[in-house]
């Protein structure tokens, strides 16, 4: 779908994240030159047709004090993957968790899930829980820890 002048407008105009204000849309409709209601609608039209994929605060959590952060990475036994993923993604302290191919022989690793914790000890305690959920489908682990933040915007749009 292509997009038209408005919505290459909207979408430049919070890429970047809503205003954090009491009325944002009203802000961002300020902006533009448009009631607040009609950038509401417009966004949520967006999310329903995929071309956004969602609307909601993205908290900055060296910030908040997660400063331990780890890509933890899963050998489970492929048939039990797609049961077992959508468990570890429900836990306190899992950002993002997906499935991803191995690359054997040395790369076992089929379930990738970030964890966050306020020190190295509590992402261990995190990963520990993880162990406990995935039981004998479980074959392995290891935690990636971070050590630099390159990224932490999405897909810009440029005119």
């Amino acid at each position: 779908m292509a997009l038209d002048a408005f919505d290459r407008a909207l979408i430049a105009a919070t890429q970047g994240g809503l205003p954090l204000v009491a009325r944002p849309y009203e802000a961002v409709g300020a902006m533009l030159g448009v009631p607040g209601e009609q950038v509401r609608e417009r966004l949520a039209q967006m999310l329903a047709q995929g071309l956004i994929r969602r609307i909601g605060a993205v908290p900055n959590h060296y910030r908040l004090g997660y400063t331990a952060n780890g890509m933890s990475v899963w050998d489970v036994a492929d048939e039990r993957v797609s049961e077992l993923g959508p468990l570890v993604a429900q836990l306190p302290g899992v950002s993002h968790c997906y499935r991803r191919p191995r690359h054997l022989p040395g790369w076992p690793y089929n379930l990738f899930a970030m964890l966050h914790g306020t020190s190295r000890e509590a992402v261990e305690h995190q990963a520990q829980d993880i162990v406990a959920l995935l039981g004998d489908a479980c074959r392995g682990h290891d935690i990636l820890y971070s050590t630099a933040i390159l990224k932490k915007t999405g897909l810009r749009l440029k005119d």
